[in-house]
C-alpha cells in the first residue's frame, strides 16, 4: 500500500490550480484541514490514504522532475482518462501520449500522458475493458 505521493512543485498556488479539476475528475477531495500551510494534499474520498501531494522540494531548491519518474493514477473508466487529459492539456500541460489503449502492457490498459506545469510525468489509466 502507498501512504503518499510528492510531487515537488515551484509555485504551490499555480500548480494547485492546475491539478484541482484533475482531481475533481478523478474523485479526489482536497484535504483542507489537516494539511501543512506549503503543502496541498488531495486523497480518495472513502478513504484517507494515499495521499498525492503538493509542494516545494523540502531543500529549498528549484524543483525539478528525474528523467524516468512518473505518477500513474487511476481512472474509473476510459471516458474519465479522456477528460482528464483534456482537462489537463487545456490547463497548459504537454502531452506525453494522447488517451488510447497501450496493449503492450496489457488487453485493457487504456492511458494518456501529459507533463504537469513543472514538467512531472503524469499518466491518467483505466484497466477495465470497455463493457465492464
Amino acid at each position: 500500500m502507498i501512504s503518499h505521493v510528492f510531487i515537488g512543485v515551484n509555485d504551490l498556488d499555480r500548480a494547485s490550480d492546475f491539478y484541482a479539476p484533475i482531481m475533481d475528475e478523478l474523485g479526489w477531495r482536497r484535504r483542507h484541514a489537516k494539511a501543512p500551510a506549503h503543502l496541498v494534499m488531495w486523497n480518495l474520498a472513502e478513504s484517507t490514504r494515499p495521499l498525492f501531494v503538493l509542494g516545494p522540494p523540502f531543500d529549498g531548491q528549484v524543483a525539478d522532475p528525474g528523467n524516468g519518474g512518473m505518477v500513474a493514477l487511476l481512472a474509473p473508466d476510459r471516458a474519465t482518462v479522456d477528460r482528464t487529459y483534456a482537462i489537463a492539456m487545456a490547463a497548459g500541460a504537454t502531452s506525453e501520449g494522447t488517451p488510447g489503449l497501450r496493449p503492450q502492457y496489457h488487453a485493457h490498459y487504456y492511458g494518456a500522458y501529459f507533463r504537469d506545469l513543472d514538467g512531472n510525468k503524469i499518466c491518467i489509466v483505466c484497466h477495465q475493458a470497455v463493457d465492464s
